[in-house]
């Protein structure tokens, strides 16, 4: 089967998803208020924030691997740089 992408949400993150907001912290989607634009809304796994949001389409929020979470907690400044330097890539691309 194949199932459409919505636009508003290309990453098809749903409700207690572990995601990458726009700054880097790995937050548990905990609600997506989807009138009109998709927004996520979740809790920081790094600092315990909230709510942290973004726009499921705008800010290409991407899926994180429960298994990466403590890793990333480890060393945060390190996963910001390495997620800068890929995402400069992309841009130059």
């Amino acid at each position: 089967m194949n199932e459409a992408i919505d636009l508003r949400n290309p990453a098809g993150i749903r409700a207690g998803d572990v995601y990458e907001d726009c700054s880097f912290h790995p937050v548990l989607c905990t609600e997506i208020d989807d009138d009109g634009d998709a927004v996520l809304s979740g809790i920081s796994l790094i600092d315990g924030s909230f709510p942290r949001s973004c726009d499921a389409r705008y800010c290409s929020p991407i899926r994180i691997p429960v298994e990466e979470v403590m890793t990333i907690k480890r060393d945060l400044e390190g996963y910001v740089r390495r997620r800068k330097a890929e995402l400069d890539l992309l841009d130059g691309a």
